[in-house]
Order: C-alpha cells, then structure tokens, then sequence
C-alpha cells in the first residue's frame, strides 16, 4: 500500500473560525486576568491622592477586592512601606507591603518585623532583595530574609517573589533562575502558598520565551505578569529607572516606534501589550501603576467593558 502525505501547507492550514475561535478565547482571558488586576503603589510623593483614588477604585465594580502591593523606596525606608500599608489595611483594602532584604538591619528588625505582622493581621507579603546599593544587614537577597522570618511566628500565608524575563542589571541569569527555584523549595516546606511577579517587561516575545524555560527549569507556582498601568511615556522611563525597573525598559527605548502606538493623550495603554501576552499558563496581572491609580482603574473599565 502507497502512503500519500499531504502537502505541508495544507497541514498547517487551520479554518478561519478556528483562528477565530482562538482569538475570542483569548480576549475573555484577557478580559479575566485584567478584571482582577493587582496594583501597585509607591510610597513617595502625594500619597493621600492615591489612597483617595484606590478608595474610590475599590468601590468599583472590577476593584472591589483588589491587592493593593506597596513597594519599598530606598531612601523611604521599610517604615514608610509599613505606614502606607497600614493606612490601607485600614480603609479596607487588601495590602501586601514589600519586605526588601537590603534594608533589614538584622535578627532585632527581623522580629520587629514579623510582631508588625502579627500585628496588623498580614497574611499576604511580598519577599524582595531591593534595590538599595549596600545592604543595611546581613540580609542581601529574598530568600536569607525570608528563611530568618520563617524562625518566627508569623500570620503570613501567601509569598510572593518578583521574576525578571528581561534579566537583572546585576545578576545573572542562571543564579536569577536557581534562585527562584529554592524560594519555591522553602515556601512549599513551610507549608506556604507561594506566587511570582514578573518585573515590567514590554516585549511580549521575551514574556513567552522566558516563561516557557522557567517552566521547563521547574517553576510551578503561579505567575502574575507586571504591566505598566497608564503613564506619560516620558514618566515611564523616568520614573521607570528610579523605581528599579530600568532594567525592564531597554525594549521601550529600543523601539520607540511600537510603544508610540500603545501610547495615547491619557498616557501609555497597556491594551495593546496584554493582548500579545501569553496568558494561558498565567494567575493574573499586576499593574506597575507608578501611582497613577486613577488612570489605570479607568483603563481597566474600559478595557472589561470592550470585551464583553
């Protein structure tokens, strides 16, 4: 009997309601992963405006129980981070405060730490190195913290840790990846739940490439990927570098053209980025927002209710 094969071309066609098909499963995804968006916050600047603007988020139909995560400013200091979670926490918010490595002075902070955790009734943290140049203790990195604050009891049930598909100013990518990898170990031995965030990156290829290979490498948890909320593009990339994510934003720089054209008189839109995301193998999003709350929650809106 004569086997016959069909041409390549024909193998590869697909019919054009099934591209179709694909396309609208997509964008309800989009429109799930961008309905629970997670914010972040910086502790600088007129930060009772944007503690006006989540409250007036939260009483929306998409932000009712959003987390709200608040980063650690090097020259603030973990207090202020633990201030403006506080104020949240009371107001009703959902609040993950930063804990950066690098700004922990040692054992005395670290059990001052998790009291205010016990405190504060915090059951959600986020673990960090940072972004301070010279380490106010002995903890340089996410994990030496965060094996010292096991040593104590603590509220916490849920770890997140920051990933960087566009790579680290100053770690390699390997020791990036290992690392990962044993903060995931630890969490999963203390009985913990653990979840990680990609720094911002605006190269959708990249996102793909880099979460298929820590897939591949072992990473099981759940991953929520950093978008930028709606900024000036001129913001972006100033306050981009200030606030640790310069690294990220060597594809704006290097095409200049394309984010052009995600950019509105509103500021940068992130529609066009999430729609180019690989959102299947992903928990949620998280939304760089650089305090720009009420914008993003705006574009949040508009983007659920386009898709319906």
């Amino acid at each position: 009997m004569r086997l016959t094969t069909r041409p390549a071309a024909s193998r590869l066609r697909r019919p054009a309601a099934v591209f179709e098909a694909d396309r609208e499963a997509h964008l309800q995804r989009a429109r799930t992963v961008v309905a629970r968006l997670c914010y972040e916050i910086v502790p600088v600047g007129d930060v009772a405006r944007v503690v006006d603007e989540l409250d007036i988020a939260r009483r929306a139909e998409f932000v009712a129980d959003a987390p709200v995560t608040v980063t650690c400013s090097p020259t603030k200091g973990l207090g202020a981070t633990l201030d403006l979670t506080a104020r949240l926490l009371d107001r009703g918010h959902r609040a993950i405060p930063h804990l950066s490595a690098r700004l922990v002075e040692g054992p005395e902070h670290v059990r001052s730490l998790a009291s205010w955790l016990r405190d504060h009734g915090v059951t959600t943290v986020f673990v960090v190195g940072g972004d301070a140049p010279d380490a106010a203790g002995p903890y340089r990195d996410g994990h030496s913290l965060l094996c010292a604050l096991l040593e104590h009891d603590l509220p916490v049930r849920a770890v997140g840790f920051p990933t960087y598909p566009d790579g680290h100013p100053f770690i390699p990518d390997a020791v990036l990846a290992g690392a990962l990898l044993d903060k995931q170990a630890l969490i999963a031995e203390a009985g913990l739940v653990a979840w990680t965030t990609t720094q911002m990156c605006l190269d959708a290829t990249r996102v793909r490439t880099w979460l298929a290979a820590a897939r591949r490498s072992g990473l099981e948890m759940p991953v929520h990927l950093g978008i930028p909320g709606v900024v000036d593009r001129t913001k972006l990339m100033r306050l981009g570098v200030r606030m640790g994510v310069g690294q990220s934003l060597r594809y704006l720089r290097k095409n200049r053209r394309v984010v052009t054209s995600m950019t509105t008189p509103g500021g940068f839109d992130p529609s066009g980025l999430v729609t180019q995301l690989p959102l299947g193998d992903v928990t949620g999003l998280h939304a760089f927002t650089f305090n720009g709350v009420a914008a993003t929650s705006a574009w949040q809106h508009r983007f659920v209710d386009e898709v319906r």
